[in-house]
């Protein structure tokens, strides 16, 4: 099987909002988590490290991730923030929060901070035979930690490699169901991120703000964690990315991690709809859309999103743990991908933009 890479999972949050272990296989979290609020907010769990290296996922993009208090998605949600400082301490103690599973858990997870760090892991799991660590790559999501971009050099000594500014708007732009521009914060946001060498995620920010970003933005840009607009069924906001913006990642040589989710591969789907219908087949035509706009099979690769508000229930038929992507390897082989775009899809997409950009 080829390497896979997930560009988006919430794992710090799901640590400290729902207390999982993701030391544990999936199966096991469920059962430990059957009948409790974790699964009433976020479903059933794709996530755990034996599952992790049945998918021969190496690298994973961890995020830091909190909500505006005004999104508050209940009041067992402790991932929370009214102020910047408020932020400021929660995307800290999510860091930390990598930091201590790393520490624990070396054999099963380990930090990505540089260039020599990826290849370390992937040296590793040149070895079929034997279990490996999953290597993380921090990416803040929504930027409301920083509270002046003079932090931005300490977030880089701490790990963070990649910043989206936005997840609802926030000072520095419009973003999900809250449209609007780049402000004056937020491109003294970005020409701080370019001076650090900061990789920019464009994933959840508004359309407007994102081609200004493009526009602009020197340094490396990619959308983690988002799929085609133009071929979601009934699809209205400004969530997923329109074929300009796509046009703009590829031709900045970009990448977009797909999310296999069935509200964001039809926008009719709700909460308690079965999955029937939907499928990875779905996924692979997201995959198709971005790949026949660049003309190659550079651009795209995969950003799960899994536990990130939606759990196995939400995820595509077929689906029960992240392992299960790799069946997109037989799925894009029938549509005429050759092996190396397939490898270049699952993981080596996202493992050469990353190399690109981690420091030596």
């Amino acid at each position: 099987m080829h390497l896979l890479v997930d560009a988006h999972e919430d794992l710090a949050w799901n640590i400290l909002a729902l207390g999982r272990d993701y030391t544990r296989p999936a199966a096991e979290t469920r059962q430990r988590e059957m009948d409790t609020p974790a699964i009433q907010h976020n479903g059933n769990t794709l996530l755990g490290w034996p599952d992790y290296q049945r998918a021969r996922a190496a690298v994973v993009f961890g995020t830091l991730f909190a909500t505006p208090i005004r999104r508050r998605l209940g009041e067992w949600d402790t991932q929370v923030y009214a102020n910047f400082e408020q932020a400021h301490r929660l995307y800290r103690t999510q860091l930390d929060t990598y930091l201590s599973l790393t520490d624990r858990h070396a054999d099963k997870f380990r930090l990505i901070h540089t260039a020599d760090d990826l290849e370390d892991i992937l040296t590793a799991w040149a070895d079929e035979t034997e279990t490996h660590p999953v290597g993380l790559v921090m990416l803040m999501e929504g930027a409301e930690g920083i509270r002046t971009p003079a932090e931005l050099d300490a977030w880089w000594g701490l790990g963070v490699r990649i910043i989206g500014p936005a997840w609802a708007g926030t000072r520095f732009c419009g973003g999900t169901r809250e449209p609007g521009a780049l402000t004056e914060a937020g491109r003294a946001l970005l020409n701080g991120m370019a001076e650090v060498g900061f990789t920019l995620d464009l994933s959840h920010m508004d359309e407007l703000a994102a081609r200004q970003s493009l526009d602009t933005y020197p340094g490396a840009i990619i959308a983690t964690h988002a799929n085609a607009a133009a071929i979601i069924p009934e699809y209205e906001g400004n969530r997923q990315l329109p074929d300009a913006i796509i046009k703009g990642i590829v031709e900045r040589e970009g990448v977009i991690g797909v999310v296999p989710y069935c509200k964001f591969l039809n926008y009719g789907w709700k909460k308690g709809d079965t999955r029937d219908g939907l499928s990875l087949e779905t996924l692979a035509a997201h995959i198709d859309h971005i790949c026949q706009m660049a003309g190659d099979a550079r651009h795209v690769g995969l950003g799960s999103d899994f536990d990130g508000g939606f759990g196995l229930e939400a995820a595509p038929a077929g689906v029960d743990t992240i392992a299960d992507l790799q069946k997109l390897d037989p799925i894009l082989a029938a549509r005429g991908y050759s092996e190396a775009d397939i490898a270049a899809i699952l993981g080596g997409n996202w493992l050469r933009k990353i190399r690109e950009n981690l420091p030596k």
